[in-house]
């Protein structure tokens, strides 16, 4: 048994390191029909304790090293109006966004959430969870696992994710809102569904679902078909969120455009890799 990762994750409660335990085929069973049905699924208490205090404080020793912006955006994450498009389009609808990241690479090489990400174990799990093989690790050196930090009267509109799985990994909770709020699977590959995602940045709450997370839950969701957001941030604490990412392409990354505004800088392979998505979606 991998010893790191028993002093990460709770494995006698979530053996992953063994999927053909009746234990974990089980949990697999559950959250893959969770994933078809709701494009999401939760996993409480998934990382032990000592492990949440150990990434806590990770975070917290590089805090000064957070990209922290604040920028009007639309659900597809860009902040550039286009004028040939109908006023009420969905891309022309702007929302305000205030959080930071912690780049993952700025992480330690041997920082517990990189450590767990690059397991073997993990990747292997999720795969079976989400009933899709294979999944990659994210390209993208700066987004593959990083925290995403909410001050207090940080707020994240909806939006979709460039990445088609996320983890999200509940470090803190503030003391009051930062509620995760999904449309699941509003829209699919080659169909935007824009009217129906119009609706909802418009205040329809007929599809919206909540989601209240504790500190070592996992989420494991659709973030690229799901449309998203992360409520504004209330009271003195701030909200940190691990947020490791598995991909179908193992080529692509985030456009430079993206990665300029949400992560701060643009790399090479931002640019050398910024070419149409293959699903026809936008992002």
């Amino acid at each position: 048994m991998n010893e790191r990762l028993k002093s990460i994750i709770d494995l006698e409660k979530y053996p992953i390191h063994n999927l053909n335990s009746p234990i974990i085929k089980k949990l697999i069973k559950k959250c893959k029909k969770e994933l078809d049905e709701t494009s999401c699924s939760t996993i409480p208490n998934f990382i032990l304790p000592k492990s949440l205090e150990i990434m806590n404080s990770e975070l917290e020793k590089q805090l000064d090293e957070v990209y922290m912006s604040k920028e009007n955006i639309n659900a597809y994450l860009y902040a550039k109006d286009d004028i040939t498009l109908p006023k009420d389009h969905p891309k022309r609808i702007f929302m305000n966004r205030y959080n930071g990241y912690l780049n993952s690479d700025c992480f330690p090489k041997n920082s517990e959430m990189k450590y767990l990400y690059e397991t073997d174990e993990l990747l292997k799990f999720v795969s079976a969870c989400l009933g899709v093989s294979p999944i990659y690790r994210w390209a993208d050196p700066l987004a593959c696992h990083a925290y995403n930090v909410m001050k207090p009267d940080g707020i994240l509109p909806w939006h979709f994710d460039s990445c088609e799985f996320t983890l999200s990994l509940m470090i803190q909770k503030p003391e009051k809102g930062g509620i995760f709020e999904y449309c699941p699977n509003i829209r699919e590959p080659g169909n935007e569904n824009f009217n129906e995602v119009k609706k909802v940045i418009n205040g329809d709450r007929s599809r919206v679902k909540q989601l209240k997370l504790e500190p070592g839950d996992l989420q494991i969701f659709k973030g690229r078909f799901t449309l998203h957001r992360v409520t504004k941030v209330e009271g003195k604490k701030s909200r940190y969120m691990c947020i490791p990412a598995y991909v179908l392409d193992p080529w692509r990354v985030n456009t430079p455009e993206h990665s300029k505004a949400i992560y701060g800088k643009v790399l090479p392979i931002h640019i050398e890799r910024n070419i149409a998505r293959s699903d026809g979606l936008a992002d």
